[in-house]
């Protein structure tokens, strides 16, 4: 983990296909997908190159709620995000906020810390 937070995990796919498996790992947990950011793609549709770069937006309410409810800060990090990008050498990358830095962030027991840690999973089971 980095200094700021932020995980990275190397995904052994393409962005593309990373997306792909990330939808359905969060289809199969009944997980809601709120949006999808293709930030590659609108870079290009203003004529601008960017390498591919996805945001999957997602979160159960029944899991964020009670985080809110202990802390309301923790809404401007709600619902979770998983970043898909590709670095200059090509190699494929996920990130995410870790959950024990958005505990800390927002001065969350640890016993809530459940309800956000399957971001971390989602992630490593994505780039097998």
């Amino acid at each position: 983990m980095q200094a700021n937070g932020i995980v990275s995990v190397a995904s052994n796919h393409s962005v593309d296909i990373t997306v792909d498996r990330l939808k359905g790992f969060l289809n199969a947990r009944g997980v809601m997908l709120f949006g999808l950011v293709d930030h590659s793609g609108e870079a290009q549709k203003v004529g601008m190159a960017m390498r591919p770069t996805k945001l999957l937006i997602f979160g159960n309410p029944k899991a964020g709620t009670p985080l809110m409810q202990a802390a309301p800060s923790a809404a401007i990090d709600l619902p979770l995000k998983l970043l898909v990008s590709e670095d200059e050498q090509g190699k494929v990358w996920i990130s995410y906020n870790s959950p024990e830095y958005l505990a800390e962030r927002h001065g969350l027991s640890g016993e809530l810390l459940q309800n956000i840690a399957v971001v971390k999973t989602l992630a490593e089971k994505a780039a097998e």
